[in-house]
């Protein structure tokens, strides 16, 4: 599997690792006690932002940057995260019991899509007419490289942005570095059998640390004057192939890693065992896009933004990987 933040795979087709999928509204609440917590009211004056997925690969990151800056923080969470500089909330996409609380007081929002949703501008969408209607002035959604505006799944979201907020950005990242390295299918067959299995052939990809991300996210929440409007494609400084990241691994780790390229239906059979059909398909096909070349390509907007250039793969991975 090669996308970028999702719990099954790590992609930012869906979100963060934050929730798990496969459950049901009713599994979700009774994990939160289904009651909506008590948050002490925050003054508008303060502007809080309220991170989504505060527990994820982005979120977790995003957190203390939003915290040592200064501004009054919300990590929002579907058990209310316990993060240094950040009051907690129980939230759940799929019970809207949790939503108020979460959004009272703030001002500004940074939306993680829920976890391996088929149609995640169902539950979305009236979150952010809420949003809306709570005060929330900017808004900063985080999407992936493979689907732009108008797209499946959140590309439907990024759509919809403009009739709702002001002030909103959106950032694209291509596939996270830490899928090789964290809870993610392949940083698991590596370790267990130190293979890669994908069916992206010779086609390259854009890694990006997601460290990266969450700065560009810092950004774009809190820089005067804002963003308005910008749809950013976040990637590392290099692409890559799958070929070139056992490669790496390999001379780092002491130990052999190989890349074995599936074909499409081979990939998509395995994915099937796992997964929706529906969603399986989604994930096989970006394989087959990156063969195809679709996301071989570097941006300069880490540097642009945050005024450094980007982590390379091979320094994230001699600080997570060699031995």
């Amino acid at each position: 599997m090669t996308d970028h933040e999702t719990a099954t795979s790590g992609n930012a087709l869906t979100g963060d690792v934050t929730t798990t999928s496969g459950q049901t509204p009713a599994d979700r609440n009774a994990t939160t006690g289904g009651e909506t917590p008590a948050v002490p009211d925050t003054p508008a004056d303060r502007d809080t932002i309220l991170v989504t997925g505060a527990t994820g690969n982005t979120g977790s990151r995003l957190v203390p940057r939003l915290a040592a800056l200064g501004h009054p923080v919300r990590a929002a969470g579907r058990r209310a995260p316990e993060l240094p500089g950040a009051q907690g909330v129980a939230f759940d996409w799929y019970d809207p019991a949790t939503h108020d609380a979460a959004l009272r007081g703030a001002a500004r929002l940074y939306l993680v899509p829920p976890t391996a949703a088929p149609d995640p501008a169902a539950v979305m969408l009236p979150f952010l007419e809420r949003a809306r209607s709570a005060g929330v002035r900017r808004v900063v959604l985080l999407s992936s490289s493979a689907i732009p505006a108008g797209g499946p799944g959140v590309g439907q979201v990024h759509a919809a942005l403009p009739d709702l907020f002001d002030v909103w950005a959106v950032l694209r990242p291509s596939w996270f570095m830490q899928n090789f390295t964290d809870r993610h299918p392949h940083a698991e067959s590596i370790r267990t059998s130190g293979v890669l299995l994908t069916a992206t052939g010779a086609g390259r990809v854009g890694f990006i640390d997601a460290d990266d991300i969450a700065a560009v996210a810092a950004h774009a929440l809190t820089d005067e004057p804002p963003l308005r409007g910008a749809d950013l494609v976040l990637t590392g400084p290099r692409s890559l192939s799958y070929d070139d990241i056992a490669a790496t691994l390999t001379a780092l780790g002491g130990r052999p890693v190989r890349h074995r390229s599936l074909t499409y239906d081979q990939l998509h059979d395995r994915l099937s065992a796992d997964l929706p059909a529906g969603f399986a398909t989604l994930l096989a096909d970006l394989d087959r896009a990156i063969a195809d070349g679709a996301e071989d390509r570097v941006t300069d907007t880490v540097e642009r933004i945050t005024g450094r250039p980007p982590r390379s793969f091979r320094e994230f991975a001699a600080a997570r990987w060699g031995s």
